[in-house]
């Protein structure tokens, strides 16, 4: 399905109202649009852009979604050094860093130092753990979501069973340096760190960079209603 013809079946789907939900939960209201636009694969082919990533979402969803993942070159710090220096412990005894960060010192006095070239989490001593150059992270949020159409859906909830009406959708594409860094600085992108203390070296799960499904639109430079 190109995009010329998902425009033209989700008007169709936009007109008809209401679907009741062909899958319990939270994944519930993707799933049901797909199945409504006879996809089997969450991607719609768009010319130029290749595969565009399909995405519903509830009008009134506070979730948070992960845009990607991004440690490469990026720790100035020894992470198994930070974790024995900043960590506290975790459910199971071992020193991590699980923290989603901010611009103001957590209880480990980490915080985020901000600005349109470089990202970096930082000691109150002065100490750099981590720097990711806004320039690479644009990058990586393109490699990972270069265009994205995101469908708005109202719900109404009929006895114990939910319903969709998918009424809005738009294509969303483009970004930049100074737009991530920007969004970081809003708290609309959220950085999660999540490593812990496996002895002879931290075990990294990937530094998460975050976005609440609501603010999904204000986080590209394209925004165009289909």
């Amino acid at each position: 399905m190109d995009l010329n013809e998902f425009s033209l079946k989700f008007r169709e789907i936009r007109e008809h109202g209401f679907y009741k939900s062909m899958r319990k939960g939270p994944t519930g209201v993707g799933h049901t649009l797909e199945q409504c636009l006879g996809l089997t694969e969450n991607n719609i082919a768009v010319p130029d852009l290749g595969n565009v990533e399909l995405k519903a979402h509830r009008d009134n969803a506070t979730s948070l979604v992960t845009l990607f993942t991004f440690n490469r070159k990026a720790w100035v710090m020894s992470p198994l050094s930070a974790v024995r220096a900043y960590g506290t412990p975790d459910q199971n005894g071992r020193l991590g860093l699980y923290f989603t960060m901010s611009q103001q010192p957590n209880s480990a006095g980490l915080f985020l130092a901000i600005t349109d070239e470089v990202i970096s989490v930082r000691h109150i001593s002065g100490q750099i753990l981590a720097r990711w150059f806004t320039k690479e992270l644009s990058a990586q949020f393109h490699a990972k979501m270069a265009a994205l159409v995101l469908v708005t859906a109202r719900t109404e909830i009929r006895g114990d069973i939910e319903y969709f009406n998918y009424y809005r959708a738009r294509l969303l594409k483009g970004t930049s340096p100074a737009l991530i860094a920007d969004h970081v600085r809003q708290g609309n992108i959220l950085i999660d760190l999540r490593l812990h203390d496996a002895l002879t070296q931290a075990r990294n799960h990937g530094t998460g960079f975050r976005a609440s499904e609501s603010s999904l639109d204000e986080l590209f430079s394209s925004v165009v209603t289909l």
